[in-house]
């Protein structure tokens, strides 16, 4: 087929007359799309993978950079912004200008919003005001992703008209395209990523930068998961592994709901989180049109007491005679509270639209930042070496500032005097004219002192540069540090939970099941020495096994154990802060691992799990609820006491120790009544005995005196030791003249029978010998060996081998030990 066209170019010769040329439909209709796929694509649709900005985003956050809009201003109008974007560099329409806007500024649409908006910018259900009726400026975060615009630090593009530059991409102090995300349809492919935490993705990019040759589980041990706006649940961690790896992959977000009681005779149902980008809305909707229809049973109403001050609380009431938790499961097979969500990472890199696994994208931004910090330092050097030149011919200037002036005055013209201070002065042009700009005020003996002040100091900042510039090591380390500075500033706690998929339970019968599905089946929660827990799931119970609640650890990040809870899927474990309080902890959600092969650092962190303060209050230790086994707590003022089993209040916390001023809880155990409890001191103190000789007490009272302390001493480590030949104690000195964690200090390992045990309330015995320049120890443990140190990374650390006296001295360690626990126990 074939088609007439116009080419005004072309006239019949003699004429004037235009000229018709025939072309083939096909072929232009081929070469038409294809520009326009090319244009979405590079131009509308995809982020690079370097900002994580498709071009409006850029766009926008680079006009209100120019237009002053920071965090420090007033907010101005949106319809402000829009034009002047629209106008000067996306010319596409002010409604997809605004749309860009308005998502960078929500709070649940982004994990790190760049915007902060004023006014109406909608909900999860509704869209925003007009952009005549809303306000904006630069968020603080924004201000990293333009900081270094005018040094030189990226390239500039004309923009559509070729009047104005616009950069080609920004240089991105933070990891945008992980942490926020990105969705978009482009022509014959689609991006979508998942937001996760800055924190996270900033730890994983710095131990990148670090092991250059990282694999994708190192990585995955500082980035576990996805880390949603609205929090929510992951369930099904296998398909995140499979988008880490491939650039593909799916996995479910659950809502967060508790099962509470409403008044005395009601239970309900309480959303508190929801699924990404999921409204309350939508889910009352698809609720009514459940019971409707009659596929969901058991709900007698809906309540949304979602506002400002409290956040989000959906309360779906229960019916009498039903099940909340067989009703939950029915809800999360039929509404929105349990979502997919389909990760597909497409970005730009170096101009072309790829896929990338999580490596894939930390490389790409790291390297970024390199070229960003090495552009940078390139333009400070330049600016430097200027400024110095001209301070140095101001200083010969003023030296010999007499005869500087006789040479001017005696000048016919400028050009004549700047030619004969280059000669004279042996100056070069720019400082010649420098000198002839000169003012009389600078002429000033303080002015001199300055000067000479500021050569100094450039020539110091000089070096300094030239030395970065000539180390790449040095940059790495630069960008490593700016981006911890990053996290510290900007970064917030993970408000995602990662948990392995189960699965939903509910059936399409008339009439919901009276009863949970879920197999209570045995299972063990492990709680690290770097503060991860993980659940074990057990198909046969311990005495079919045959050998126990040990399992196999592997080595690896965070795989050091503090304590062990053998329990059920169904119960609950208590948590024992440090000061003194139990949490009472669900092991439903908890991310499983194999039994087989136990890896804690897939584990959450046990204090954003529970959402304590990891600054004000830690977690010394896990408990069982159910167990006919007394709690024994240990303090730093070598207080002991054992809690009567059973005798816990029905409260989600409560204290279970009543602590004297400035005394913490440094550790606790729950084991038999054979074995012993150990106190070791930081004076190099050890004291053994039986629990027996600590009285069981209610959670009020404070306990009894555990070991006497010698002057300026506390309790470093406290637990139990299981009977057996296999005990060991492990001890690690050092200085307290020593900056913490700089000094690896030494340690040794001894048999547990080498400590005779003393009575309660005793000095115990020496367990350490100084060496010189040793005056404290700064670690210890006891129990069954092998025992495994870390350091304050999680990794392992050499520890020497078993044999040493009980009052030997240590030997040189090879790193600094964080903590020291169990392989087993």
């Amino acid at each position: 087929m074939t088609a007439a066209t116009n080419d005004p170019t072309s006239t019949d010769s003699g004429t004037g007359a235009e000229k018709i040329l025939d072309v083939d439909v096909s072929t232009e209709m081929q070469d038409s799309f294809l520009e326009y796929a090319y244009s979405v694509i590079y131009s509308r649709a995809l982020p690079d993978a370097r900002d994580g900005l498709k071009p409006v985003q850029r766009r926008i956050l680079y006009m209100m950079s120019d237009m002053g809009l920071r965090p420090d201003r007033g907010h101005v109008k949106s319809a402000r912004v829009v034009g002047e974007v629209m106008g000067k560099l996306h010319p596409h329409g002010d409604t997809a200008i605004y749309d860009a806007l308005v998502r960078l500024a929500q709070s649940w649409t982004m994990r790190v919003p760049l915007i902060d908006g004023h006014g109406n910018f909608g909900s999860l259900d509704d869209g925003p005001a007009a952009s005549r009726y809303t306000e904006a400026r630069l968020d603080q975060v924004a201000m990293a992703m333009v900081e270094g615009l005018d040094e030189d630090v990226i390239d500039f593009v004309p923009n559509y008209d070729n009047q104005l530059v616009q950069p080609d991409v920004l240089p991105s102090a933070i990891p945008n395209l992980l942490v926020n995300g990105a969705s978009g349809i482009a022509v014959g492919m689609a991006t979508n990523m998942a937001p996760h935490n800055l924190i996270e993705v900033v730890a994983g990019a710095r131990y990148l930068i670090e092991h250059p040759d990282a694999t994708l589980d190192d990585l995955m041990s500082f980035i576990p998961g996805p880390d949603l706006p609205g929090g929510g649940t992951i369930v099904g961690l296998a398909g995140v592994r499979d988008a880490y790896e491939t650039g593909r992959g799916s996995f479910k977000t659950r809502a967060k709901v508790s099962i509470e009681t409403l008044s005395a005779r009601k239970t309900g149902l309480v959303v508190t989180e929801l699924p990404y980008l999921v409204g309350p809305e939508k889910v009352i909707a698809k609720i009514k049109d459940g019971v409707t229809s009659k596929k969901i049973q058991g709900i007698s109403d809906v309540t949304d007491l979602t506002d400002r001050t409290h956040g989000l609380r959906l309360v779906i009431g229960i019916k009498t005679g039903f099940n909340p938790e067989a009703v939950l499961e029915q809800l999360f097979k039929l509404t929105p509270l349990e979502d997919s969500f389909n990760i597909n990472n497409v970005a730009l890199v170096d101009g072309g639209p790829l896929t990338l696994g999580l490596r894939d994208l930390l490389v790409v931004y790291v390297n970024h930042r390199i070229d960003v910090v090495t552009r940078r330092t390139r333009y400070r050097l330049d600016r430097r070496r200027e400024r110095l030149h001209l301070v140095e011919g101001l200083l010969i200037a003023i030296l010999d500032i007499d005869e500087v002036i006789q040479v001017i005055r005696t000048s016919d013209d400028t050009d004549q005097a700047r030619v004969r201070l280059i000669d004279v002065f042996e100056l070069s042009v720019l400082q010649a004219d420098y000198i002839l700009e000169l003012r009389l005020r600078r002429l000033t003996r303080f002015s001199r002192i300055e000067l000479e002040a500021e050569r100094d100091k450039l020539r110091e900042e000089i070096a300094q540069l030239e030395a970065l510039l000539a180390d790449p090591a040095l940059i790495r380390a630069t960008v490593s540090n700016e981006l911890d500075e990053v996290a510290e500033k900007f970064g917030t706690p993970r408000r995602t939970l990662l948990t392995e998929a189960r699965p939903s339970l509910a059936t399409t019968s008339k009439k919901a099941q009276p009863v949970l599905e879920v197999a209570d089946v045995p299972c063990t929660v492990y709680l690290s020495t770097t503060g991860r827990v993980v659940r074990v799931d057990r198909e046969e119970s311990d005495e079919e096994r045959g050998d126990g609640p040990a399992v196999n650890m592997r080595r690896s990040k965070h795989d050091a154990i503090r304590s062990q809870v053998d329990t059920t899927r169904r119960s609950e474990v208590g948590a024992i802060t440090d000061t003194g309080r139990l949490i009472r902890m669900p092991v439903m959600d908890l991310p499983a691992v194999p039994a087989n092969s136990v890896q804690l650092g897939a584990g959450v962190k046990v204090g954003d799990y529970l959402a304590i303060d990891s600054k004000r209050e830690k977690i010394v230790g896990l408990v069982s609820l159910s167990s006919s086994v007394p709690i024994a707590l240990g303090t730093a003022q070598g207080v002991v006491k054992r809690v009567t089993a059973g005798a816990y209040p029905p409260r989600p916390d409560f204290e279970v120790i009543a602590l004297k001023p400035g005394d913490s809880v440094v550790g606790v155990a729950q084991h038999a009544e054979e074995d012993e409890l150990v106190f070791i001191t930081s004076d190099a103190q050890l004291l053994r005995f039986f629990q027996a000789s600590v009285r069981p007490q209610g959670v009020a009272a404070g306990g009894m005196a555990g070991i006497n302390l010698g002057a300026g001493a506390t309790v470093i480590w406290f637990g139990s030791v299981p009977d057996g030949d296999d005990a060991v104690v492990v001890t690690v000195s050092g200085s307290t003249s020593t900056l913490a964690g700089t000094d690896a200090g030494s340690g040794k390992v001894s048999d547990f029978a080498e400590f005779p045990p003393k009575g309660r309330a005793t000095g115990g015995v020496r367990a350490h010998r100084f060496l010189k320049g040793e005056d404290v120890l700064t670690a210890a443990w006891a129990g069954r060996a092998p025992a495994l140190a870390v350091g304050t990374d999680g990794s392992a650390r050499t520890l020497p081998d078993v044999g040493a006296k009980r009052d030997a001295s240590g030997v040189a360690l090879g790193g600094v030990v964080g903590s020291i626990g169990a392989t087993r126990i």
